[in-house]
């Protein structure tokens, strides 16, 4: 595969917290950019467990006015991100806190930058919008408690449209501060555990095979693969291993670092009309694609893909692989990826989830005009091909 690019150009957001014990700098990150009024996004669950409490009671001691707003929805809609953005403005707030998964996250991030602005969210929209981002806005402290979206350290926020999904890009919605604290995920039921790792999963291995790569985001991803791989049959198994959450909080997070600079393509591509159309869960749409895409890119990146196996192996790699032909090594890839999926219990068919063979035209049409994403394939997937993907997910076959 060739690079696109003949020098990389990285991004990394300006300050990160990572590891147990992490999210104890909250407070003292609030006092640093002396708010008075802070508005703390979070996922109701997070209020229901006292998470949201027990973070914001060290913030209120310091004299801190602090709101929360905890009316999230999983594949956050368009009308909601209107609806905190109006919030965040009457509110006058100094400071957004994000506290949940990637829906929180790119909730906050919109809330703090775009109370800054006039206009509508809609009007940011990448697909449909008319306006520009010119202003940072507030600051913005993201707290992920899943692990999976790297919402923390990208500058992307990610809405579910009436048809597929769009998003708001620009570098004012990075965090003026990630905290990675996985003592926090160790609440988070085992299906979420796995759809939000198959989630990092994939943007790992998107942004290793992207036209985008780079020898910095090669080693990104490829640890984030090593990590996840070791980790997430045993975080879905037993939610209360903290070295399992450890590790997967920290492949999420170099995952999110990759893709950050790489890119994602082809498996997100066709997972964002899956949400919109059938508010499928973001993970569980690229788990049930991410082996059919990567069946198809296959005949342009055996060599990857022979590096992403001996990755997703770890410790149980015997180094047989090295000796075989690339092609093997992709199959045996794409074979791997199958059984993770299963071992962690997600549905690996698009039937599972309700959709009729018929309707995969329409997905078909609306995955096509996600050219952002497409463009960074190392393979161009034409319409014939992004049918032929959604026909063998709807199948379910190996």
């Amino acid at each position: 595969m060739q690079n696109a690019l003949q020098g990389a150009i990285l991004k990394f957001p300006p300050l990160s917290y990572v590891g147990r014990g992490a999210s104890s700098r909250l407070a003292e990150e609030v006092r640093r950019y002396e708010a008075g009024r802070v508005l703390l996004i979070a996922d109701q669950a997070l209020v229901k467990l006292g998470m949201t409490e027990r973070l914001a009671a060290p913030i209120r001691q310091g004299g801190v006015t602090l709101d929360v707003f905890a009316e999230i929805e999983p594949e956050p809609s368009l009308a909601l991100a209107e609806r905190i953005v109006a919030h965040a403005r009457e509110g006058r707030y100094d400071l957004i806190i994000g506290l949940g998964g990637g829906s929180a996250l790119d909730l906050a991030k919109l809330a703090a930058v775009l109370s800054a602005h006039e206009g509508a969210v809609a009007d940011y929209l990448n697909l449909t919008g008319d306006r520009r981002i010119e202003r940072r806005g507030l600051p913005k402290l993201l707290v992920p408690t899943t692990s999976g979206s790297g919402s923390e350290v990208t500058n992307i926020a990610v809405l579910s449209l009436a048809h597929t999904k769009d998003v708001v890009v620009h570098e004012y919605l990075s965090a003026e501060a990630a905290i990675v604290d996985a003592e926090l995920t160790v609440s988070v039921p085992a299906r979420v555990t796995a759809a939000t790792g198959m989630d990092a999963m994939t943007h790992a291995i998107e942004a290793y095979l992207s036209i985008h790569a780079s020898p910095a985001s090669d080693a990104l991803a490829l640890n984030a693969v090593r990590l996840g791989g070791r980790a997430i049959r045993q975080a879905v198994r037993d939610g209360r291993d903290v070295s399992a959450r450890e590790d997967m909080s920290q492949a999420s997070y170099l995952a999110g670092l990759a893709f950050f600079n790489a890119g994602v393509a082809g498996v997100h591509a066709l997972a964002y009309p899956l949400g919109g159309q059938f508010h499928m869960p973001h993970g569980e749409a690229n788990a049930v694609l991410l082996p059919h895409v990567m069946a198809r890119l296959a005949p342009a990146c055996g060599e990857r893909m022979r590096a992403l196996l001996r990755a997703l192996q770890g410790d149980s790699a015997t180094g047989a692989d090295d000796h075989i032909e690339a092609g093997a090594a992709a199959d045996a890839f794409v074979a791997a990826l199958h059984a993770l999926s299963r071992d962690v219990g997600l549905s690996v068919s698009l039937r599972d989830y309700g959709i009729s063979e018929s309707e995969l035209d329409a997905l078909t049409d609306d995955a096509g005009r996600q050219t952002r994403l497409l463009a960074r394939s190392p393979l161009a997937l034409e319409r014939a091909d992004i049918r032929a993907i959604y026909a063998a997910a709807w199948q379910g076959r190996d």
